[in-house]
């Protein structure tokens, strides 16, 4: 929808006419986040972003034609705002983001792991949960709950390391989860029809986590 003329960005959509209201800033970063993270690693062997989304730009692409006047207002993007800190930690965040596939262990042709399995998805707490390759993703889309000892069901029993967290404040995130808690052990117990689990220590409200396998335990 970004170049569809008199259409709204991404950013438009999320953020609306937030300017300096906080809540609604912070509302919209989290969700911003959340979306891109699992468009990128839930769907397919490919992934495309309109110019200007990694960092949230308010405004859509409009080329100049004969609708608008042959205008070339909306036909750029205002890099000055990554000058800003709202937009330069969506743009932390998306580069993080890709480093998932910096190897090519997700989109490479012919991987075991182009396609993830979702194996926990609650409505009640708004969570949902999937596994792709050594990675696992986790996402609490709750307005305003936030879990303690969040079980969530794993293949092998060994050592998680959580390798990126929406929430960090790099990100404009609240910095909610202790620097200690980043790595976990499974627990020896079945969820989610899995036989191992883990347990998060916490799992702030719109906040998405993935977590890696670093370490087998036989």
């Amino acid at each position: 929808h970004q170049s569809i003329s008199g259409g709204q960005s991404f950013a438009e959509i999320l953020f609306g006419s937030a300017d300096d209201k906080h809540s609604l800033l912070i509302r919209g970063s989290s969700l911003h986040k959340m979306i891109r993270l699992i468009s990128f690693t839930i769907s397919g062997p490919a992934y495309l972003n309109f110019m200007g989304n990694e960092f949230g730009h308010p405004k859509r692409v409009e080329f100049p034609s004969a609708s608008n006047d042959f205008c070339y207002e909306l036909a750029g993007r205002n890099w000055k705002l990554l000058d800003d800190r709202f937009h330069r930690g969506l743009f932390a965040f998306d580069k993080d983001m890709l480093k998932l596939d910096s190897d090519g262990i997700l989109f490479q042709r012919g991987s075991a792991y182009r396609h993830a399995v979702v194996h926990h998805v609650d409505d009640s707490s708004m969570a949902i949960c999937y596994l792709r390759g050594p990675f696992v993703f986790v996402f609490n889309f709750h307005p305003e709950n936030s879990y303690e000892g969040y079980c969530l069901g794993v293949e092998e029993a060994g050592q998680y390391e959580m390798i990126l967290n929406s929430d960090e404040r790099v990100y404009g995130g609240e910095g909610l989860v202790d620097g200690d808690d980043y790595i976990l052990r499974s627990v020896n117990r079945k969820c989610d029809g899995k036989r191992f689990c883990l347990e998060l220590p916490l799992l702030p409200s719109r906040t998405a986590q993935v977590y890696k396998l670093t370490r087998i335990l036989r």
